[in-house]
């Protein structure tokens, strides 16, 4: 059996590290082994990861295979967006522009703050206590 022509992408966002493989097929995306839909349970955040396909039209096109590990489900979402948006990239060079303005292609940089010694959290103190 001839092996089929995969493309790969790497995303990341906050703590999510997602490994993309698109495989010319019928739009079915499995994230984990599991059904997108059955995964990640808010429809909004599956819309967001499917925005680079449906940017470039070439929803249905692909079968979309994701390992991801790390985060939440909202950066999780954004690491395999970014994924499929370098993914795509591999499949034709020339939806980078259309890809950049659309700012998929930006990683983002925003991270848990650190916790700072003597605080609950990064910022929040404990009650301040006159006496």
């Amino acid at each position: 059996m001839a092996q089929q022509a995969a493309y790969i992408g790497t995303g990341r966002r906050k703590d999510s590290v997602a490994r993309v493989r698109l495989v010319p097929g019928n739009g079915k995306i499995t994230v984990n082994g599991k059904d997108v839909d059955e995964y990640i349970p808010f429809p909004n955040l599956v819309k967001d990861l499917k925005q680079p396909l449906t940017l470039t039209e070439t929803d249905g096109q692909y079968d979309i295979h994701v390992n991801v590990n790390g985060g939440g489900f909202s950066g999780q979402a954004g690491a395999i967006r970014l994924g499929v948006a370098r993914a795509l990239l591999d499949v034709d060079p020339d939806f980078r522009s259309p890809l950049k303005k659309a700012g998929f292609l930006t990683r983002d940089p925003r991270m848990k703050e650190r916790k700072k010694p003597g605080l609950k959290k990064a910022r929040k103190a404990s009650q301040f206590s006159k006496r």
